[in-house]
């Protein structure tokens, strides 16, 4: 199960693009820190990444068949009883109880939850071999498996995370083979709660305003009528501008250095990339990205075990889908929340569960010539 000599066959490709972009994560940390309190802070971020690259390496080695089945079932447990203890001894910070403070290291479970959920529907989708997924036996219980962290989280209240976990869902059952006609409904359903939304926000705001939670309240008003609230879209405007002020190759950081962009070392990361290094710095940051999820789709393609590419498939669907909304949000096309971009964002549990993604995966393909799944 766990094999030292599996060592010889990690994929090198991945393993250097994870460390590009985490020398990358770690230099901009440094430059959106520089002139502030938290100068260090980098330092800090390179013995994250070291220190998380020991489990990155176990798992690794480790047959990761080892952890479908029951173990599966174990792992998913084990992370919904940490979202529960959110609520009873969470540490609340900025309105929202979303971390647990353990040795001085705050964990936030929401996080390792994405992992635990995706063992246990790769397992699930697993056992149908690639068939077709059916409606009631197949479906409903994904979306069960999924619902239950999912609301969990909103209750934090945490909408950014929530919706990594529908991204992750989607890209899995699309990859399970599920029936176009389900896809369609499932598509259709997201549109219409966008589309009720917009309805409510015009026609019936005292509604909305009921519905919603006031901070999302704010974001939805922020992102469909910024001149309505200008103190509340202040973040997205200095963003836009920042970035836009970076032009081809970047310019001074002055609105990163005078202070301008909240939170810049972790959620508002890509503005310091797109101010200071311009055009040419973010396309080689996405150039990156591409390159890692080009590697993960033929790790996914390579293997032989269909549990394993669909494990794949949730990680390919959880980057892709974080990497997407924290750079569309500032850049004006989709809502502000709170979604970390992976690998560069400073936060020890994004990291972590970055890194234990890359583990998995390795683990895949170190693996994908053995067809049967384990019973374990």
């Amino acid at each position: 199960m766990f094999n030292i000599r599996n060592i010889a066959k990690l994929d090198k490709s991945t393993l250097f693009v994870v460390l590009c972009l985490a020398s990358a994560g770690t230099f901009v940390i440094y430059r959106a820190t520089a002139d502030t309190h938290l100068k260090g802070l980098h330092l800090y971020n390179i013995y994250l990444f070291i220190a998380f690259c020991i489990p990155m390496l176990c798992l690794a080695l480790l047959d990761y068949r080892v952890l479908l089945g029951k173990m599966s079932y174990v792992l998913y447990g084990i992370g919904i009883v940490m979202l529960l203890l959110v609520k009873i001894a969470g540490e609340n910070i900025n309105g929202a109880a979303r971390w647990l403070s353990i040795g001085g290291f705050q964990l936030q479970p929401s996080e390792l939850a994405k992992i635990s959920s995706i063992l246990l529907i790769a397992h699930l989708l697993g056992k149908r071999n690639g068939q077709k997924l059916r409606l009631y036996q197949d479906v409903l219980p994904i979306c069960g498996v999924f619902l239950i962290p999912f609301v969990l989280i909103m209750k934090q209240p945490d909408l950014g995370t929530s919706l990594v976990f529908l991204g992750i869902l989607l890209s899995m059952l699309w990859i399970g083979n599920i029936r176009s006609l389900y896809m369609l409904v499932f598509i259709g359903v997201v549109i219409l709660a966008i589309g009720t939304i917009l309805w409510l926000y015009y026609a019936n705001f005292e509604l909305l305003s009921k519905i919603v939670q006031p901070h999302q309240l704010a974001r939805i008003q922020t992102f469909l009528d910024p001149a309505s609230d200008p103190d509340k879209s202040w973040h997205v405007k200095n963003a836009m501008k920042a970035i836009g002020s970076g032009g081809l190759d970047g310019s001074d950081g002055s609105y990163v250095r005078r202070g301008f962009i909240p939170y810049v070392y972790s959620d508002s990361i890509y503005v310091v990339i797109g101010e200071e290094f311009g055009f040419i710095g973010s396309a080689a940051l996405l150039l990156l990205y591409m390159l890692l999820v080009y590697r993960m789709v033929h790790i996914a393609m390579e293997s032989r075990d269909y549990a394993g590419s669909y494990l794949v498939a949730g990680f390919i669907g959880m980057l892709v889908f974080q990497v997407s909304v924290n750079i569309g949000m500032h850049i004006g096309i989709l809502p502000l929340t709170g979604i970390s971009l992976p690998f560069i964002s400073y936060g020890g549990s994004s990291l972590l569960t970055n890194m234990i993604a890359i583990g998995l995966i390795l683990s895949v393909h170190a693996h994908k010539d053995e067809k049967d799944i384990m019973n374990v």
